[in-house]
């Protein structure tokens, strides 16, 4: 039997770690590695066109799985690529192994061509990031990068030169069991007791959920009904928590819907569950906060808090719920259901009035037609600026479908690249990415990717022909819109030209047959929608002081541009409050 060389080791141990695929683009240091997928039959290639789009797809399938992705670039601006895609999978807590192939060991710090200092560049996205630099290395360097990525969440990166690549691997090296999967995090008696005494002691109790609620809807609907809470959510926390939910507020922040504000606000207790929400400005600062959080350091960074608890929300509530009295007052959880269909009725007609004549096309109107016709288990990925608005209001969760963007990290042209990393995982499974004029041409170059494998990735795109979040930071900030407009082609020819499936949707009335014919097509599919660019009306209590940026956070209101299916929702809420 032949030695293995550490590209084969390397491969072998990616495999071994339950990793399907590594994204990237083949260069002269990459060669051994690639060369050692071509030979080994559990694991693929996947060439993008971009290796930021190499380091999103692995983010995105990470984040679908739970389990191992990987990426790769070859050496200096190969790997530099792959940064911006890596800094979203930390954040979002993706667990993401990059491979930064590097020079020729005997030339690093000479100023070689190409060179850079990955040991360096990738140390603020990741949880560990180190080089191979002699064979003897491996296994174990690459082992715990593997248990790094997963343990805590994120980013691993392994810099390897491409001349270590090609050695010999040691003889007789452990490899002992990977670790897989992350375990449950119990908090300890004393934080419970406290935390049950808070509770105990509240009059009125709000709950406000993040993404650390996934697996925890039924263990959060109990603990809800118990003591009689409204619960909100974040961005994040709306797919694994909005739905069957008969307690539900809405969304606070920016895009922010309803009365998940005012009842984080009127509470006695506010209970953090599972979030990282970073605007702390839409956050209360005069009431008791409790933080339950996996996350240790994260606990208390937005916040004053009065009680931090570490530990996993199904676990606490687990131990929680049962300890805690019930309460049977009512009154202000009623009172915040009634607030918040209230707040909805005033804005739906946003997207419901004359819809059917109006040209340039609604946003609003476009996402609420995709949210009724996308199947019920549906992957959506989102680009970030107003298409998260129309996410946040349009897409209705139900315990299937995803949702996935770049909520934490808010880069451009992510719907794209993150589509491509959830059709790999199932090609049965419908992936619509919802992008923007801006982000989709950013990288377009990728859309070449679902053609290369046939991937089935619908792309519905919200073409203003500007940066539209853009703008409005510049109108809150009371400057004049300048350098957001963009000039764009016929996309659907482009993607046509492409050899994909592509329809230009100019007309509301011709948007319905236009999207079921792109469904319906075995293949890539494009939809460029013509959506009107002043569709963001803004409200009157925005002040001249307001903070620019995405979290217009001192204004504390939200934006006025109706709320889908949500209205239905509130409505059907209402039963649940008794009549005098």
């Amino acid at each position: 039997m032949a030695k293995q060389n550490v590209a084969e080791q390397f491969v072998d141990i990616l495999a071994r770690a339950g990793v399907k695929r590594l994204y990237g683009v083949v260069g002269d240091s990459l060669n051994p590695v690639v060369d050692a997928i071509r030979r080994n039959s559990a694991i693929d290639w996947i060439h993008v066109r971009h290796e930021e789009t190499a380091a999103f797809a692995a983010g995105a399938e990470a984040q679908i799985t739970g389990n191992l992705a990987a990426c790769a670039g070859s050496c200096g601006p190969g790997n530099l690529h792959l940064i911006n895609g890596l800094y979203d999978a930390h954040r979002s807590m993706a667990p993401v192994l990059a491979l930064a192939s590097h020079i020729p060991s005997s030339e690093i710090g000479l100023g070689y061509f190409q060179e850079t200092h990955p040991e360096l560049l990738f140390q603020e996205c990741s949880h560990y990031n180190e080089m191979i630099s002699n064979p003897e290395q491996m296994p174990r360097l690459l082992q715990s990068a593997i248990q790094h990525a997963i343990g805590q969440g994120g980013v691993s990166v392994v810099t390897m030169p491409g001349d270590i690549a090609s050695k010999a691997a040691p003889e007789k090296t452990a490899e002992h069991a990977l670790v897989t999967s992350r375990p449950t995090v119990r908090p300890g008696d004393d934080e419970i007791d406290k935390l049950c005494r808070m509770v105990d002691e509240a009059k009125r109790v709000t709950l406000f959920c993040g993404s650390g609620t996934a697996g925890a809807h039924a263990e959060v609907m109990e603990f809800a009904e118990k003591v009689k809470s409204p619960v909100g959510h974040a961005l994040r926390g709306k797919e694994w928590i909005q739905y069957d939910n008969p307690y539900d507020v809405g969304m606070s922040g920016l895009l922010g819907y309803g009365a998940a504000y005012e009842a984080t606000h009127e509470c006695d207790l506010l209970i953090l569950l599972g979030t990282d929400f970073p605007y702390n400005a839409f956050l209360p600062d005069d009431v008791k906060i409790v933080q339950v959080d996996v996350r240790p350091e994260r606990l208390g960074r937005r916040s004053k808090l009065d009680l931090a608890v570490w530990g996993d929300v199904r676990e606490t509530l687990r131990c929680l719920t049962p300890r805690v009295k019930p309460k049977s007052d009512r009154k202000f959880l009623d009172r915040m259901l009634k607030k918040h269909a209230d707040a909805l009725e005033g804005v739906v007609k946003a997207y419901t009035r004359k819809v059917e004549k109006h040209t340039p096309i609604h946003p609003e109107y476009v996402a609420s037609v995709l949210d009724d016709m996308a199947d019920e288990d549906a992957v959506f990925t989102v680009d970030t600026g107003m298409n998260n608005v129309w996410a946040a209001r349009y897409l209705t969760p139900n315990g299937r479908r995803r949702v996935i963007g770049s909520f934490s990290h808010g880069s451009m042209a992510n719907a794209l690249p993150q589509a491509i990393g959830a059709q790999f995982v199932d090609r049965g499974r419908q992936v619509v990415a919802m992008s923007g004029d801006g982000g989709f041409s950013m990288l377009m170059g990728d859309f070449l990717t679902l053609v290369q494998y046939d991937l089935p990735v619908k792309v519905v795109l919200f073409n203003n022909s500007s940066l539209g979040m853009v703008e409005l930071e510049m109108m809150v900030g009371g400057l004049p819109a300048y350098g957001t407009t963009n000039k764009n082609p016929d996309f659907a020819a482009v993607a046509r030209a492409c050899g994909a499936y592509g329809v230009r949707v100019e007309k509301p009335k011709q948007l319905e047959s236009a999207l079921k014919d792109a469904f319906k097509h075995k293949g890539p599919a494009l939809v460029d929608v013509v959506t009107d660019p002043n569709a963001l009306s803004i409200p009157p209590k925005i002040k001249a002081d307001m903070v620019t940026g995405f979290a217009l956070s001192a204004s504390k209101v939200v934006l006025d541009g109706g709320v889908g299916r949500m209205l239905q929702m509130a409505r059907s809420n209402l039963r649940n409050v008794p009549r005098p």
